[in-house]
């Protein structure tokens, strides 16, 4: 006997259209997983650039999935073909979810929430991908708080299974229950957070990361020992330090000032290494420089 859809799987299945807010290293990851699931995709950015560089990241990322046998060409093709590129937030109209993937700064995610929300749907849910802000604060800056909800991808989101899924105080059962459902026709898993600075991944994350900076700030090691240490001491699959020029140190900074300002626990206080390389302009792999130096064949440590 065929089992009868729960609620929530019922409510979910009207989520076809999505829409996501930055082509970055998240915002074309969650595209590429949402296509790839057969939902239409629209994805906005700032600049016809910007958009072209995050479908070059998709369009590469099928393509060698497609060589090691994991999808056929058909796939590949019926995913791009599901993928729109705008930057016009009118394009948005007919979505059901709009996901925001812009940057760790909760003034960037205000503007974009004041633009977003005028042509939105009356029913369409607004998650955030944010790492680290307050689910209740990035709602309330919209009109639309109970269709509010954190969604956290992990990164390369095409590859992690996890997504941290975040109430804020406004957000609705029905909301909470069809972002839930939608994770599993992902084919992901959730995991609930409260809201509370930097939900939990990145709450016991980033301060190992911070740590390890000051590891190296102290010189108790070098970039290179420390990263081997924790690889074969922990059995970590990335050392820290080449985790957080993975990640981008700006990203890392961002959610160390959060953890410190909202706990105000002198614990999280960010390292002066890391703010000193964030002021350089020196963020990791996506800048060429981090903890490694990423210009020649193979990363080489900088300290």
């Amino acid at each position: 006997m065929t089992a009868l859809p729960t609620l929530e799987s019922a409510l979910s299945a009207h989520i076809r259209k999505v829409g996501i807010i930055g082509a970055g290293q998240m915002g074309n990851g969650i595209a590429q997983v949402f296509a790839q699931r057969g939902f239409a995709v629209t994805l906005l950015d700032v600049s016809d650039a910007a958009l072209q560089k995050g479908m070059g990241t998709i369009i590469k990322n099928l393509g060698r999935m497609e060589s090691k046998g994991k999808i056929s060409a058909a796939d590949k093709d019926a995913a791009l073909a599901l993928i729109a590129t705008t930057t016009a937030y009118a394009d948005f109209a007919e979505c059901d979810l709009v996901i925001e993937a812009a940057s760790e700064n909760e003034t960037v995610k205000r503007a974009i929430f004041a633009q977003l929300c005028p042509v939105l749907k009356a029913d369409a849910i607004i998650a955030s991908n944010t790492s680290s802000l307050s689910i209740t604060r990035l709602a309330a800056a919209t009109d639309r708080p109970g269709r509010f909800v954190g969604m956290h991808f992990m990164n390369p989101v095409p590859v992690m299974q996890l997504v941290e899924l975040i109430r804020g105080i406004a957000t609705a059962e029905d909301t909470f229950a069809i972002t839930k459902e939608l994770v599993a026709r992902l084919g992901k898993i959730s995991v609930s957070a409260e809201d509370f600075p930097a939900f939990i991944v990145n709450r016991i994350l980033l301060p190992m990361i911070n740590e390890a900076v000051y590891t190296l700030y102290e010189g108790v090691g070098s970039v290179e020992s420390i990263d081997t240490a924790m690889k074969l001491g922990a059995n970590h699959p990335m050392g820290p330090l080449e985790l957080a020029d993975f990640i981008g140190l700006d990203t890392c900074l961002a959610v160390m000032h959060v953890l410190h300002e909202g706990l105000a626990d002198t614990k999280y206080r960010p390292c002066p290494l890391l703010v000193k390389y964030v002021e350089a302009g020196w963020l990791g792999r996506k800048t060429g420089r981090g903890f490694y130096d990423y210009t020649g064949e193979k990363p080489v440590p900088t300290r």
